[in-house]
Formats: structure tokens, C-alpha cells, sequence
């Protein structure tokens, strides 16, 4: 069986980029199973507090689930052009402490998406992601880009994904990233 996580990169209960990891675990391809993850519960970084309290059980379960699965996909909303502040502080605290970087991120296939009112979706997100995962060592792939421009008409009042135009650009999308990953895991 393939695992993979999805990561949602937002708090709120009818995220876009939630219910786009949401309808993505529905559609999986056969033998492959997609874990949505959440970064709700893990405090703004501070290394002062990791030194005297260590990593936060959040973070802790972040990582684990990440490092046990074959690939990972990030479901990134945009603020302001770039990559919200409390995604990049999850995965800012997956990388702590330095060396768990190889174990945790390095060559594992990673795959970026993501949903936004906005007229040009994630498109500024997901390239502001390029240094930060080209940094952690992934297997950042780019066979394919997912985005999705003015979300609130593709997605209902819970967050749920109901335009069918969507629905199958991401079921496409996730077949080719699962052959990605399925070739990745037999070169190891």
C-alpha cells in the first residue's frame, strides 16, 4: 500500500486547501492511501522553548507521519502573495532539530497544490515553496501544478470540493503523482 500524507496548510474548519486533501483521499488511486494531516496545535517556533520543553507532541506527530509515508503533499493557501506564516511554522518546526532534516524530508517525493479565492489561486504560494523544500532535500516533484482560482465557486459553505471540472483535474493530478512516488519508492 502507498501512503501518503496531505498536509493541510490552514486552521479553519472549511478550508479550501482542507476539503481539496479531503476529496483528494476519496479519489486515491487503488492501492494507495492518503492521510490528511492537520497543523492545528503546534505553537509559533521558539527555540528558547524547544531547548527547555523539547518538541511539542503536535510537532512530534507531524514528523512521524511524514517521515513513515512514501510521499507528501502540501495543500497551501496564499496570504498576501506567499506562504502563510502558520504552514511554514509547521514545517519549520518538522525540520527542528537540523539532523532530522535526511530522515525526515530528504528525497522523498513532495507534490504542492492549493485553493484560493484569488484570480491566479496559489500560483505565488506554491513557487515560494521552492526554496524552502529544495532546502529540506525532497524529491520536489513538478510533473503537474494544481491550482485552483476563485475557490468560494468551487467548494460549498463546509469546505467540501464540488466542482466536477476540479474534482477531475485532481483526480488526474494525484494518479500522476502516485506514479511519482510508486517509482521513487522502487529506485530505493
Amino acid at each position: 500500500m502507498t501512503q501518503i500524507v496531505g498536509i493541510a496548510g490552514s486552521l479553519r474548519h472549511a478550508s479550501f486547501n482542507l476539503g481539496l486533501l479531503r476529496a483528494a483521499a476519496e479519489m486515491m488511486p487503488d492501492g494507495t492511501r492518503l492521510e490528511v494531516k492537520s497543523i492545528a496545535g503546534i505553537p509559533l517556533l521558539n527555540t528558547d522553548e524547544e531547548a527547555q520543553s523539547g518538541t511539542p507532541p503536535a510537532v512530534d506527530d507531524l514528523k512521524r507521519a511524514i517521515a513513515a509515508a512514501d510521499g507528501v503533499i502540501l495543500a497551501t493557501p496564499e496570504y498576501n502573495n506567499g506562504i502563510p506564516g502558520v504552514f511554514k511554522n509547521a514545517i519549520d518546526w518538522a525540520s527542528r532539530p537540523a539532523t532530522d532534516i535526511p530522515r525526515v524530508f530528504g528525497g522523498k517525493p513532495f507534490a504542492v497544490i492549493g485553493a484560493s479565492p484569488g484570480a491566479f489561486g496559489t500560483l505565488l504560494a506554491q513557487d515560494a515553496w521552492l526554496p524552502v523544500l529544495r532546502m529540506l532535500g525532497v524529491d520536489l516533484w513538478s510533473g503537474e501544478r494544481l491550482v485552483v482560482s476563485r475557490a468560494g465557486q468551487n467548494f460549498d459553505d463546509d469546505g467540501n470540493l464540488v466542482d466536477t471540472e476540479v474534482r477531475d483535474r485532481l483526480q488526474a493530478y494525484l494518479a500522476k503523482f502516485v506514479v511519482h512516488v510508486r517509482s521513487h519508492t522502487r529506485e530505493r
